[in-house]
């Protein structure tokens, strides 16, 4: 975990313990990460997130799943869509994405996080070689097609502001980890291209 972030002051100090990363992983049996899905809102991220843990459990993974909605009524409960609100629920998220990692749990995030700068933030805190960017990439028209909360009509109608893809923009990965076309590949296709990728890594043992 990279802890170079904290403020510069005399009365914060990071504080080592005896037993690190290495020591939980090596009692657990695996290694962490982050597996940070991005993408429009009806993309699959929380369809393809649950998936994915549910496929990593079986496999007797311990595995948490951080879904950018259910955080929302919590952690995140005090921020609302502004850009500054969107940034800083994703740099919260990548914290605790972080610390999961750190302690040897495989974290999955499905999180809109738009802006690319958050989202490099986040690779940062969790530590590049642990941090898998997956970016679900669909057309919008697919998305609006789906609207499985209705939120693409009501910001259509001009209910909701600050609607990332029709009034607040979405900045896809350049060099995401892993792209996934889910109009195209279905949820079982997707979540063994994620799996081969955490395999690739040395995160999963090779098949």
């Amino acid at each position: 975990m990279n802890v170079d972030r904290a403020p510069a002051t005399r009365s914060i100090v990071f504080h080592e313990g005896r037993l690190g990363r290495p020591e939980r992983e090596r009692l657990l049996g695996q290694q962490g990460c982050a597996v940070w899905l991005t993408g429009l809102s009806g993309s699959g991220k929380s369809t393809i997130a649950r998936a994915l843990e549910a496929v990593l459990y079986d496999e007797g993974r311990l595995v948490y799943v951080l879904d950018g909605d259910n955080l929302r009524h919590g952690l995140n409960a005090d921020l609302g869509f502004s850009p500054a609100d969107r940034r800083e629920n994703v740099r919260r998220t990548g914290e605790v994405a972080a610390l999961f990692a750190d302690a040897g749990v495989i974290a999955v995030a499905a999180l809109i996080s738009p802006f690319a700068s958050d989202r490099e933030q986040v690779r940062r805190a969790v530590g590049a070689p642990n941090f898998i960017e997956v970016y679900l990439d669909v057309p919008l028209a697919v998305c609006e097609e789906r609207d499985p909360k209705g939120m693409y009509r009501k910001a259509r109608a001009g209910l909701m502001a600050e609607f990332t893809g029709i009034s607040s923009p979405y900045e896809p990965p350049a060099s995401p980890d892993l792209v996934l076309r889910t109009a195209e590949a279905g949820v079982e296709e997707c979540v063994q291209s994620i799996r081969r990728e955490l395999q690739k890594r040395g995160i999963l043992p090779a098949p």
